[in-house]
């Protein structure tokens, strides 16, 4: 969950949750399957997460991740569709007996520019394979009817792989959709918390060039354009409410300083809680980057390069039960429950739109003030510490995938959840507020 800057969690306002309601337990040989499925596969899990941190790669481009990740799944029994409807994703499925519902499992591989895996996705990466591998040990253990799609979704940090993969019907048939996400906090602590939605907006300004000193009335300054809507944009903030985030970068292609710039590129982000409240600032934000354009006579153009991200959702009977597994059951440390989102968007929450589904964070020891997307934790993600924390993270989440599969009143009280959310948002959606 860390597109482009991630606020640090604001742990002051975190709960230790020690649910009711949802009687979340398993039975104790199931919870060892699991647990002793995922520790014996942690030594070349470990060798996986590694080389996909030595060689980190960029949305759409993770080939050596798509590559490792592919043949090792496939070497565990599972069917695997290589570039599955994107060149970097794939697919890997297993299926036991006739019928029974499908669990949803989510790999993330890219890493950002310059300081690689800055937000820990070769940990996702693995937390995929031990989930779907120790599911799977269960089902052919005790002869489970189901079915595991385990998705290797890329470009969750720009360019919304899992919205793309969405839209061209990767998750049809999912039942229930799980992934989980590294995060800088207290370690052993899980962490159930909400997103921010976002959207992206482009904008090129086209002038004209002049000779800055000798004649600088002849030209239309591009730069002047682009300087000009980030003061707009700035001044708006005021009346923005405290709870959205909007930030943005100036470019330009071969500047000199004694030639009136005829191009600038800016690149924007709006984010707020709901989907429907980054619309409404988006259009505002677009009103401040045409004025600019008026106000110096330059031409604007406009792309929005990424899928809009909804906010997260999880849902309450899942996270619930995947708290009673972590903190209760496994009792690897205690569950935090946030109530206010996250600062940063993650592509995950437009599946949690269409599928149940659960994104718990796992915190990991970083040094102080080295929170997602900084060096100081690209460093923390490869430590030791740090793939041990992922997998007991994997263990409940694989709980909760067999408690899903086995248990059909729990599947009920999981579905009943997810339609009354999406009547509570078809409610605010009419309102434009949360």
């Amino acid at each position: 969950m860390c597109n482009d800057t991630h606020e640090p969690t604001d742990f002051s306002k975190a709960q230790i949750h020690r649910h009711g309601g949802v009687d979340s337990n398993l039975r104790p040989d199931i919870l060892e399957i699991i647990e002793a499925k995922i520790d014996e596969l942690s030594s070349d899990l470990r060798e996986l997460s590694l080389s996909i941190h030595e060689n980190p790669e960029l949305g759409f481009e993770e080939r050596h991740a798509h590559d490792i990740l592919t043949g090792y799944i496939e070497k565990h029994g599972f069917d695997v569709t290589r570039h599955y409807k994107l060149e970097t994703a794939w697919r890997a499925t297993y299926t036991h007996g006739t019928g029974g519902l499908t669990l949803g499992i989510n790999s993330e591989m890219d890493a950002l520019p310059n300081i690689g895996h800055a937000c820990g996705h070769n940990l996702i990466a693995v937390s995929g394979i031990a989930m779907a591998c120790s599911v799977k040990a269960v089902m052919e253990k005790y002869d489970v009817s189901g079915t595991i799609i385990l998705l290797g979704t890329p470009a969750e940090e720009a360019g919304g792989g899992k919205a793309l993969l969405l839209e061209k019907g990767a998750y049809e048939g999912i039942d229930v959709c799980v992934m989980t996400h590294p995060v800088s906090g207290p370690p052993s602590s899980a962490i159930l918390i909400s997103s921010l939605a976002r959207s992206s907006l482009d904008v090129t300004y086209n002038g004209k060039p002049a000779h800055a000193g000798n004649a600088p009335w002849e030209g239309k300054n591009a730069l002047d354009a682009a300087v000009l809507a980030y003061t707009n944009v700035s001044l708006l903030r005021q009346q923005l409410k405290p709870d959205h985030r909007v930030h943005g970068i100036i470019k330009g292609d071969n500047w000199v300083v004694n030639v009136i710039p005829d191009n600038a590129k800016m690149e924007w982000l709006i984010r707020a809680p709901t989907a429907a409240e980054v619309e409404s600032a988006t259009e505002r934000i677009r009103n401040c980057l045409e004025a600019a354009a008026i106000a110096t006579g330059c031409r604007a153009t406009f792309t929005v390069p990424d899928p809009a991200y909804k906010e997260l959702r999880n849902n309450e009977p899942l996270a619930k039960a995947f708290d009673d597994v972590y903190s209760n059951q496994y009792k690897f440390g205690p569950t935090m429950w946030i109530p206010t989102p996250s600062g940063a968007s993650t592509d995950f929450g437009n599946v949690s739109f269409e599928i149940p589904s659960v994104h718990p964070m796992f915190a990991i020891p970083t040094d102080p003030g080295q929170t997602n997307h900084t060096a100081g934790f690209t460093r923390a993600s490869s430590t030791s510490e740090a793939h041990t924390l992922a997998l007991n993270t994997c263990k409940a989440l694989a709980c909760v995938g067999m408690r899903v599969l086995m248990d059909e009143g729990f599947y009920r009280e999981v579905r009943k959840s997810f339609e009354k959310d999406v009547e509570l948002r078809k409610g605010r959606g009419r309102s434009g507020r949360a």
